[in-house]
This record gives structure tokens, C-alpha cells and sequence, in this order.
């Protein structure tokens, strides 16, 4: 158990707000945990959620190919571009949307790859559904869609059976840099965003409600909040 963290039982995770982070920061304490949870230190699955300031990331697969404008023009808007080993290809990340990161192991649960997937879409279709929007499957690629407009991405990566990366669900976020790349390697197709669809922006205290009811519901857990200020006070500086 990590140093401050209230107990929990084998049927509870933890969820934990961190708030805007800068996506290296965000990935170097995703490292920490997923081994952490591997060595049995965490003992329970946790879910990560947060927000990034612009950046693009490649995934498994590169997908530079896929990115429109120059990494010079990136620079002189400030965003980064990380190569990162979660599947897929190139995506983006900005305030406004919704990135979660599960630190989960798949073994304790006892659920394939596949199934973990699509319960991650599920979590968002019924995301989408509580403000009103019908996000559908595409065999295209993993994530949700509104018509020919993706609204959410997947990208994990496994180590040791325990699953980290995640899921971005496209919220009150800028859709403008998704126009100069090829989302997820695919051509011909728009984001879209929860906002959009619905024509006003979703507020995030309750969007954040409702992730951790469907969470609980979809992987059976109870879902016990932490603070980021219990979770980051246990992690050296060198990490963030």
C-alpha cells in the first residue's frame, strides 16, 4: 500500500484527479505505479485521471507519416511530440479532454486484452450517453464514434499483466490539432467531442461522477477516492 493511502479490500480501486499534468510527468508516474503494483506495493488497481497541455504521441506503430505539419510549427506553438509504446499510432492530447489511465491487473481480474477493451469503450459510450450523445463501436478502430466522426481513442501497453496507458475521450477540448495529423493513422475522417455533439460544454465534476459509477459497474469494484496530494507526496521529485 502506498505511504497515506486509506485501507482497501481485494474488491476495491482507487480513483485519483491529478489535474492538469505534463504528459512525461504523467508517464513516468504511470511507470512507477505499474511496478509498483507488479512488486505488490500498490495492491489495488487505480485509475488515473487527467488532463494534458498540448501533445501529440506516437504510438507502437510511429504514425510521423500521419502528422501534417512540421515539427518546427509544433515548436513555435509549444507542443511536444513523444514517442510513446502504447498501441496505436499518432494522437492528441489538450485540456478539455479526458485522459484516464488505469493501472490495473489483468490477471487478478481475469479478463483478456480484448475484453478489457471493450469494456474501456463501454466506459465511454456511457460516458456519452449521460450528456445525451449515442457514441457507437467502429470496426475501423478501437474507441467510440459519433457517425464518421471519432469522439474516443484507445492506446494501452502491458507489463508483467498489468495494464497501464489508456483511453481519451474527446470533451471540451480544441479540435483544431486534430486537423493537422491523420487521427490513429486513419484518412478521411473528423473528431468530434462530447461538447460539439451536444452544443454545450460538459461540466467536469460531473462527468468525473459518472466515470467512477461506470467504472465500478463495468469492473466490479468499489471505487474509493484519493487525493493527488496523498498519491504524489509518496513519489520523489526525480519522478515528476
Amino acid at each position: 500500500m502506498l505511504a497515506g493511502a486509506p485501507e482497501t479490500t481485494e474488491t476495491t480501486a482507487a480513483f485519483c484527479a491529478l489535474g492538469l499534468m505534463a504528459y512525461c510527468d504523467a508517464y513516468a508516474l504511470q511507470v512507477d505505479l505499474t511496478a509498483r503494483r507488479h512488486q505488490g506495493v500498490l495492491k489495488n488497481d487505480l485509475f488515473l485521471a487527467v488532463e494534458h497541455p498540448p501533445v501529440f504521441t506516437l504510438g507502437r506503430r510511429g504514425g510521423r507519416e500521419h502528422l501534417g505539419v512540421s515539427e518546427a510549427f509544433l515548436a513555435s506553438r509549444n507542443i511536444a511530440l513523444v514517442p510513446i509504446e502504447r498501441g496505436g499510432e499518432i494522437t492528441y492530447h489538450g485540456p478539455g479532454q479526458l485522459v484516464l489511465y488505469p493501472i490495473f491487473s489483468l490477471r487478478r481480474a481475469r479478463l483478456s486484452v480484448r475484453e478489457y477493451v471493450y469494456r474501456l469503450e463501454e466506459v465511454m459510450r456511457r460516458i456519452a450517453a449521460d450528456f445525451g450523445v449515442v457514441a457507437t463501436r467502429d470496426a475501423r478502430n478501437h474507441g467510440v464514434w459519433v457517425g464518421n466522426n471519432k469522439m474516443g481513442s484507445i492506446g494501452i501497453a502491458i507489463r508483467h499483466g498489468i495494464a497501464f496507458h489508456g483511453l481519451a475521450l474527446n470533451v471540451n477540448n480544441d479540435l483544431e490539432p486534430f486537423e493537422w495529423i491523420n487521427p490513429c493513422g486513419l484518412s478521411g475522417i473528423s473528431m468530434t467531442s462530447l461538447a460539439k455533439e451536444r452544443g454545450s460544454l460538459c461540466p467536469m465534476p460531473t462527468l468525473y461522477s459518472r466515470l467512477q459509477h461506470h467504472l465500478a459497474t463495468l469492473f466490479d469494484m468499489h471505487i474509493q477516492t484519493w487525493s493527488a496530494a496523498v498519491l504524489l507526496a509518496d513519489f520523489p521529485a526525480t519522478c515528476l
